[in-house]
């Protein structure tokens, strides 16, 4: 008589597998058929805060707050489908955030940088000293002078401003 789970010669060893996370397919699923676009911008400089909490509009109904600030020198960004791609000249940011399922705040500074994203794979390719920690339901992220990683529904692995990752929305 075979032994439990051994039945008709099969082994308990665990097979190799591929799935399909239906999470992951909503991001392609939503922008498969975006139309192509694109902008550029020669010199930007941008900052804002805001405090909200139970307004009936989407993004406003749990509470947060936070400030933000960037500016920079040359900015060009194309889309088409789930692909995009962006270059960006010097540039420098800060932000901070506080809201009921985390915190967070990261200072980031580029000399250039050039990304892509095909569905949930995207490169960056760089020279950059992002600085900060967030961490909440949406993940954790550590970066120290643009050395660090990113663990939840965006994991990431990045080097002096080079990263690689994988989103799994």
């Amino acid at each position: 008589m075979a032994a439990r789970g051994q039945a008709n010669g099969s082994s308990s060893r665990p097979r190799p597998s591929a799935n399909i996370n239906a999470r992951g397919l909503i991001g392609i699923i939503d922008t498969y058929d975006r139309p192509g676009d694109a902008y550029t911008e020669d010199t930007y400089a941008r900052c804002g805060t805001y405090a909200v909490a139970f307004e009936d509009e989407p993004g406003k109904r749990l509470p947060k707050a936070g400030a933000h600030c960037e500016a920079g020198v040359g900015r060009a960004r194309a889309e088409f489908s789930v692909f995009d791609a962006e270059a960006k000249g010097p540039n420098a940011s800060a932000a901070a955030e506080a809201n009921v399922v985390g915190v967070g705040a990261m200072a980031r500074a580029e000399v250039a940088s050039a990304s892509a994203n095909a569905g949930p794979l995207g490169v960056k390719f760089g020279l950059g000293v992002d600085t900060g920690v967030s961490v909440g339901a949406g993940g954790f992220e550590a970066k120290i002078l643009g050395t660090g990683i990113t663990i939840g529904p965006k994991t990431s692995v990045s080097l002096l401003g080079n990263e690689v990752s994988i989103k799994f929305y």
